[in-house]
């Protein structure tokens, strides 16, 4: 197998279930995390501009998250 010093690491929080990367090796940065609760407050629904396009969050009953487009 050749080695490949280019190849980014990947590395997770301690704990951490599936929620994405703690930090990208070589940027050293680490992602912003928000809470859930703290985007929706009491709504169920959220709607977010990103690049000219409009996206909806939206907590199902079961406390599931459904971004759509």
């Amino acid at each position: 197998m050749k080695d490949d010093s280019t190849a980014r690491t990947i590395a997770r929080l301690p704990g951490s279930h599936d929620t994405g990367p703690a930090c990208t090796a070589g940027t050293g940065r680490m992602p912003r995390t928000v809470d859930s609760q703290t985007l929706l407050q009491d709504q169920s629904t959220l709607f977010i501009r990103h690049q000219g396009e409009v996206y909806r969050l939206q907590q199902t009953r079961q406390g599931k998250l459904i971004l759509t487009k």
